[in-house]
């Protein structure tokens, strides 16, 4: 299912949480709406989701409005989580499922499937309140999919999973696409964008600040940041007077290069002061062109 939004607005009195948005996602691609909290990621989807009406614009299912019929080819999994707790587990999925129009006898073994995969067969004849925040969190990732949509969209899934179950969910979703499906993946994690989508949006107050597939949305910005994977004192490299900019990780950093400054300058200052297990120049990261975006803009 092609997804085509077109010139789309929205606004709640004096706020324009959206203005004039327009991307295009298609099938086999997962495709990254970003931003910070507030952006008007949620608004956007809440739109898509034909749950709040635009106030200019149009949004196109496979070049036209949505149809009634529509509705049980995509999958949503929106911000706000929500569940009816004294359901049991299976019992869950198979009402969410027959609401898509599938069968219990169609749908049960997809059903045992996922709770395989995310850990949650043990669980299959429990209470919903009776799973922990990450547990329920990937059930509702089951249950927006379970009904196998071909277009699904995600608002934020990744909030506060652990990294076992993110990992478990990122691989998932790619999977999901690798299968054909169009993904719409809304998230102001750069990192999870930049290692699963084929295109992204970057939004801040409802307007569009970056766009295109990743890679070239990297390329427009050189290759003077340098990635340092070391064991040893970041203000090492903080101080150093050849480095504009630093990003700082658990045991590693991405350093912006000073104007006039180069890589091999850099590594000798370096070498004999920490340890280096990597030090590689690179485009600079999603979340570095982000912040250095939101700088500019304000």
């Amino acid at each position: 299912m092609n997804l085509a939004v077109v010139e789309v607005s929205k606004s709640y009195g004096a706020l324009r949480a959206v203005d004039e948005l327009s991307f295009e996602a298609f099938p086999g691609r997962i495709y990254g709406l970003l931003g910070p909290n507030g952006a008007g990621k949620t608004t956007t989807i809440r739109m898509i989701m034909n749950i709040i009406v635009p106030d200019r614009g149009r949004i196109l299912f496979d070049a036209g409005a949505i149809q009634t019929g529509d509705k049980n080819r995509i999958g949503y999994l929106p911000e706000e989580r929500g569940l009816y707790g004294k359901m049991v587990v299976n019992e869950l999925l198979l009402y969410f499922a027959s609401l898509k129009g599938k069968s219990r006898a169609a749908v049960q073994p997809s059903i045992d499937r996922w709770l395989e995969r995310f850990d949650l067969m043990e669980w299959k004849s429990k209470k919903v309140d009776e799973l922990s925040k990450g547990m329920a969190q990937k059930l509702q990732f089951v249950v927006s999919i379970i009904h196998d949509p071909d277009l699904v969209v995600l608002d934020e899934p990744f909030a506060g999973l652990d990294p076992v179950s993110t990992e478990q969910l990122r691989k998932a979703v790619l999977e999901l696409g690798e299968r054909g499906k169009t993904i719409l993946l809304s998230t102001h994690i750069m990192e999870q964008a930049e290692r699963m989508c084929s295109e992204i949006l970057i939004i801040d107050h409802g307007r569009e600040l970056l766009s295109g597939p990743v890679e070239r949305v990297k390329s427009r910005f050189g290759r003077n940041s340098v990635v340092i994977e070391f064991d040893g004192d970041a203000r090492i490299i903080r101080d150093c007077e050849l480095v504009a900019n630093l990003i700082e990780y658990p045991r590693w950093v991405e350093a912006e290069l000073a104007e006039g400054a180069n890589a091999d300058r850099l590594l000798a200052c370096l070498v004999g002061k920490v340890a280096i297990r990597r030090f590689e120049v690179v485009a600079p990261s999603l979340h570095k062109i982000f912040v250095d975006r939101l700088k500019k803009k304000g």
